[in-house]
C-alpha cells in the first residue's frame, strides 16, 4: 500500500488541469470520497451527494474569504509577484516568479510593478523563495484588484477569469489563492443541505500561497471567528452534533479559536497555528477537503483529524480509482466520528 507518510507519486494525469466546467460537470458532479475514522470505511460518491451523507443537525464551517488576483507582472524583468499575505506590521510576505517557476535568485530592493506599484523586497522569509515586502501603495487587495490576475500554476494549462476562483461563500476579498474545498459548492445545493437540516457557521481567514515546499516555517494569516459562529458551534457540540470544517483554512481559524477545553471564543488577529497528529484538534470531527500532494504539510492536518490508517486508506484508493487532485480536482470528507 502507497504509505502518506513516506510521500507518494502523483501521476501527470490525475492533476486536474481545468475546471470541472471545462469537462462537462456542474461544480457540484466533481467526485466525493467519504472517509470514516470509526468503521475505517471508503465510499464513493459525487459531491451533490452530499446532503445524503451528512446528518440533521452537522454543522458546516465554512470559509467567507474571497480570492483576489494576487499575481502581478515586474515590469522588464519577465518575473512575477505573488503577493499572499499581510503580516501584523504590514508588510507582506510575496513570492517572486518566473513564469510559472520559483525565482530564487533574486535581492532585497525595488521591483517596479504593473499598474505603477513599487514592491520593496526587504528580507528573506524562509530559504529565499519567500520574501518580506513593502509596497507604495496603501490598498493592496485594491490594488491587485485592478492589476493582478489570479495565481496559477504549472499543472493548470491556461489562464482562467477570476470567477473561476470563486465560492459561494466568498464575499471577503483578501486569499491569494482560492479556499478551494467549497469550490463545488452551488446555492442549490446549500438550499438542499439547510432543507436537510445541515447549519452553516461562517468563519473568514484569508489564505496565502500555497508552500510546496517542506519544512518551510508557516507564516501568519489573518482570520476571524464571529461571536455568532463561537455560539453556533459551542451548542452544536454540546448536544452532540458534528463539526465539519470546509477546508483546512475552515480548521485553522476554528482551531486557534478553540480554548484548550474545546470551548470556542469569538477571536480575530493572526495565527500561526500548526494543526499536526501531536497537537490534535479539539473541536474539529470532519473536514472536507481536496486531495494533496506529496510530503504537503497539509497531510499533517489530515492525519491528525482522519488518523494515519484511514488517510493511506483513502489516498491509496484516489490513486488507484483516478480521482482528481488540486484545487480544480474531486473532493475527500474525513470523518472523526
Amino acid at each position: 500500500m502507497t504509505t502518506i507518510s513516506a510521500g507518494f507519486e502523483l501521476p501527470f494525469e490525475l492533476e486536474a488541469h481545468e475546471p470541472a466546467e471545462a469537462r462537462g460537470l456542474r461544480r457540484d458532479q466533481v467526485r466525493l470520497m467519504v472517509g470514516n475514522r470509526i468503521t475505517g470505511e471508503v465510499s464513493h460518491h459525487v459531491f451533490a451527494d452530499l446532503p445524503s451523507v451528512l446528518h440533521p443537525g452537522d454543522v458546516l464551517v465554512v470559509n467567507t474569504s474571497a480570492t483576489i488576483p494576487a499575481a502581478i507582472d515586474v515590469i522588464g524583468d519577465g518575473l512575477v509577484l505573488h503577493v499572499s499575505t499581510e503580516l501584523p506590521t504590514g508588510e507582506w510576505v510575496v513570492e517572486l516568479r518566473h513564469g510559472l517557476s520559483p525565482f530564487r535568485h533574486g535581492g532585497p530592493g525595488p521591483l517596479a510593478l504593473s499598474g505603477g506599484a513599487i514592491a520593496t523586497l526587504v528580507r528573506p522569509y524562509t530559504r529565499g523563495r519567500l520574501w518580506v515586502a513593502r509596497f507604495s501603495v496603501d490598498d493592496v487587495p485594491g490594488y491587485l484588484m485592478q492589476f493582478g490576475r489570479p495565481i496559477r500554476y504549472s499543472y493548470v494549462d491556461r489562464e482562467w477569469p477570476l470567477s473561476t476562483y470563486s465560492s459561494v461563500f466568498g464575499i471577503e476579498p483578501g486569499s491569494a489563492e482560492m479556499p478551494s474545498a467549497s469550490r463545488p459548492f452551488t446555492p442549490q445545493l446549500v438550499t438542499q443541505l439547510v432543507a436537510s437540516g445541515v447549519a452553516f457557521a461562517p468563519i473568514t481567514l484569508h489564505t496565502g500561497v500555497a508552500s510546496p515546499e517542506a519544512h518551510e516555517k508557516p507564516y501568519p494569516e489573518r482570520f476571524r471567528v464571529p461571536a455568532d459562529t463561537a455560539r453556533l458551534v459551542n451548542s452544536a457540540r454540546a448536544a452532540g452534533r458534528r463539526i465539519i470544517a470546509v477546508g483546512t483554512t475552515a480548521v485553522r481559524a476554528l482551531e486557534s479559536a478553540a480554548t484548550p477545553s474545546g470551548v470556542v471564543e469569538a477571536a480575530a488577529g493572526w495565527t500561526s497555528l500548526v494543526v499536526t497528529p501531536d497537537s490534535g484538534v479539539r473541536v474539529t470531527d470532519g473536514l472536507i477537503t481536496g486531495f494533496h500532494e506529496p510530503r504537503a504539510s497539509h497531510l499533517d492536518m489530515l492525519s491528525a483529524i482522519a488518523g494515519p490508517d484511514l488517510l493511506d486508506a483513502c489516498y491509496s484508493e484516489a490513486l488507484r480509482e483516478g480521482y482528481l487532485w488540486h484545487e480544480f480536482g474531486d473532493i475527500n470528507l474525513l470523518l472523526r466520528r
